[in-house]
């Protein structure tokens, strides 16, 4: 089925108001645009507490889905522009996705009724 596989969803998760330069990369080196979604969370490099409670920082999720050739060189553009190669600056991943509906402004037909793309 991998050989199948024509789209990557690339998912990077920053602290709150870090994606603009994320955005600007990943649109810079190929990618259409980006989701970005509130969340919340901690890693290794967070763990401050008020009043003896965690406290869970906001984050924002960034959502790129790219087609498969352009995946690395997106990844790489995003890593460089979040630090993401450093310490407590966020983290990015890859993730095959095997079927797409929906995207029909490329000029091509991803997806018909009762077809697997």
């Amino acid at each position: 089925m991998t050989d199948k596989i024509r789209f990557k969803l690339l998912v990077a998760i920053v602290s709150q108001g870090r994606c603009s330069p994320l955005v600007e990369a990943a649109k810079a080196a190929g990618a259409e645009g980006a989701t970005i979604v509130r969340g919340r969370g901690t890693g290794v490099h967070e763990g401050a507490k008020f009043l003896g409670l965690p406290i869970e920082p906001e984050k924002d999720v960034m959502l790129v889905l790219v087609p498969v050739d352009a995946a690395e060189v997106v990844l790489d553009a995003m890593v460089t522009a979040g630090q993401l190669d450093q310490p407590g600056k966020g983290i990015v991943f890859m993730l095959d996705v095997p079927r797409v509906a929906g995207i029909v402004h490329r000029g091509e037909v991803l997806h018909k009724a009762g077809e697997e793309a």
